[in-house]
């Protein structure tokens, strides 16, 4: 009866989509063009300019399937104070980006855009 229990979960587990350890971004400042690849640790935060990007899930389907990968995102701007005063840090972004369709839930900022690439252990 284990064993069966025990070939139910494997099968499960290889059945559904593979979850990665750190997520893979790109990162376009619009003012100079200039784009970059950001590997982001699940849970860190790592700033793309003023913003704070944090990946907390990232899942690519199996190599037999549909080639796509899934970011979940919080983003959170930090513009510039002004002199005297503390820079406010506020949300701009939380969602799930996919690598096929980077237009079809993106963020929306002035200064910089940010789609998903990849999923790695």
């Amino acid at each position: 009866m284990r064993f069966l229990a025990a070939a139910a979960v494997i099968f499960t587990l290889s059945a559904s989509p593979a979850f990665a350890q750190r997520a893979v971004v790109r990162g376009l400042d619009k003012i100079t063009g200039h784009a970059r690849d950001y590997t982001l640790t699940l849970g860190r935060p790592a700033r793309v300019g003023s913003l704070e990007v944090i990946a907390r899930s990232c899942s690519k389907a199996a190599p037999e399937e549909t080639p796509e990968v899934r970011i979940f995102l919080q983003i959170y701007d930090h513009p510039a104070a002004r002199e005297g005063e503390e820079s406010e840090r506020r949300q701009v972004f939380e969602g799930w980006m996919f690598a096929s369709s980077p237009g079809l839930n993106g963020l929306e900022h002035p200064t910089y855009d940010i789609w998903a690439i990849d999923c790695r252990s």
